[in-house]
């Protein structure tokens, strides 16, 4: 289970530095348009992510 949970630990370090790696204009201009954002539309696109991420592991579980 630990060594799972660390595996899909690394590959969300990997997918996230994929765009700045890439990309780091662009990266950097998304970033500074969520810094912009309200706090309830941050926690709205937080909460969404996260019932993704959730309907995504049930359903391929």
């Amino acid at each position: 289970m630990a060594q799972t949970l660390l595996m899909a630990f690394a590959l969300m370090l990997v997918i996230e530095g994929l765009l700045p790696f890439i990309a780091p204009a662009a990266w950097r201009d998304t970033f500074l348009r969520l810094a912009q954002l309200a706090d309830g539309q941050i926690r709205f696109i937080g909460l969404t992510s996260m019932l993704i991420g959730t309907l995504l592991l049930f359903t391929f579980s």
